[in-house]
């Protein structure tokens, strides 16, 4: 063999091998969780997702619905605990979080309204504007209900007796729940002060209060209840979503149906420690984003009548924003801060 046709063998079998690896860095291009995960998450170590609420709660029940589409759907490759920290719903693991992971991207926490209501009504000395908002995810709209034996069989008979007689009967709710209730009742000309709410946290220990006949009534989002309201064990006496919604609940007429001009939705998102770290930050905005597409997390809304809103970056931080102000007016008008 000469030179000329020795140099060209070598120069086609490095072609070849290039050829190779090219084609080799395009097959690792697909949907695998290894590739999904940016620098910061390489080292596998686990991301703890915090529940800011006892198990049943709305917080929980979110915390583990995350941690199942991460799992199912193969889109993480590091493990996702879901850790329980109960305590004044969410303040309790806000605190935690703001004095103990600061810049810390191994720590992500559910929240909603609590957080900004705790705030507003000085429950807790830190707002969303002390963490790393990520993203809002969904709305879980109120309903108000009762044991299936209750007296009352609308809301409008629930509301009247509480505004003629509000210490003859007890209210279930988180602290941040009572706010839609007050509404409901500022709606009919009712004294809010009055009322005897009794503290719940989560959904669990509201079920358990009504079905023990600790309370009369209760709040919370449908997702905390769907499950009883299904098989009869409770009775809901209405919705505050602007229309009604399908499933199991689609028989349920709203409040503004029962003529009270109230709605409240219960949004749920994810915030991060403080200065978490911005590669961190696009990370979880762009897998979650991803996550509301995947068809677990779609069948997990489904049956939770969990509406999909989700918000990240700017836009979250506007509808924060003008949140914070209807919770304030909200507040004001039923009496609970000045």
């Amino acid at each position: 063999m000469n030179k000329f046709s020795r140099n060209k063998k070598i120069w086609f079998i490095s072609f070849l091998s290039l050829l190779l690896l090219a084609l080799t860095g395009c097959g690792n291009t697909g949907t695998t969780a290894e590739t999904k995960t940016s620098g910061v998450y390489q080292d596998g170590k686990p991301v703890t997702i915090i529940a800011g609420a006892p198990p049943g709660s709305g917080f929980d029940l979110t915390a583990r619905s995350l941690a199942q589409t991460l799992e199912k759907e193969k889109m993480v490759n590091f493990p996702v605990p879901v850790v329980n920290v109960p305590g004044a719903v969410g303040a309790v693991s806000l605190a935690q979080i703001v004095n103990d992971n600061k810049g810390d991207t191994q720590t992500i926490s559910i929240t909603s309204p609590s957080t900004l209501i705790n705030y507003q009504r000085g429950d807790s000395e830190y707002g969303y504007k002390d963490v790393t908002m990520l993203a809002r995810l969904m709305t879980d709209y109120f309903t108000v209900v009762v044991a299936p034996d209750s007296p009352y069989k609308d809301l409008k008979s629930l509301l009247d007796a509480v505004k003629e007689d509000p210490a003859s009967i007890t209210i279930g709710a988180a602290t941040d729940d009572r706010l839609p209730f007050a509404l409901l009742l500022n709606e009919i000309g009712g004294d809010v002060s009055k009322v005897n709410f009794v503290a719940y946290e989560g959904g669990g220990e509201l079920v358990n209060g009504l079905l023990n006949g600790d309370a009369q009534a209760a709040i919370s989002g449908v997702s905390e209840f769907i499950s009883q309201i299904g098989g009869g064990s409770l009775r809901s006496l209405a919705l505050l979503s602007e229309e009604r919604l399908d499933g199991t609940v689609k028989d349920i007429p709203t409040a503004i149906e029962q003529g009270i001009n109230v709605t409240y939705g219960n949004w749920r998102g994810v915030y991060g420690p403080p200065d978490m770290p911005a590669e961190a930050v696009e990370y979880w905005e762009t897998k979650i984003e991803e996550l509301l597409t995947t068809p677990t997390w779609k069948e997990i809304a489904a049956k939770n009548q969990w509406e999909i809103t989700f918000m990240k970056g700017q836009e979250l931080q506007k509808f924060l924003a003008e949140e914070n102000e209807k919770i304030k007016t909200g507040l004001q008008q039923t009496g609970q801060i000045k």
